[in-house]
């Protein structure tokens, strides 16, 4: 499979999934080796676990956005 088959495969996946993939292809370049990458893991999961359940919400990037620039 040439590179940009790969990549229109990969981009027609859902978000989750893409995002599996693109850990994956980091990690190939540099996989991680310290505490601190492994303590970031588990609060991405809790995070993601945390949005699943409902417990939190996202509140969308321009709205981020948009605070910080008010706030500056």
């Amino acid at each position: 499979m040439k590179a940009k088959e790969l990549i229109t495969e990969a981009v027609s996946l859902p978000i989750e999934e893409r995002a599996m993939v693109v850990d994956s292809i980091l990690r190939s370049f540099h996989a991680p080796e310290s505490d601190i990458d492994q303590k970031w893991v588990s609060v991405a999961k809790r995070r993601l676990a945390e949005l699943r359940t409902g417990k939190v919400s996202a509140v969308p990037g321009d709205e981020v956005f948009k605070k910080i620039r008010k706030r500056f």
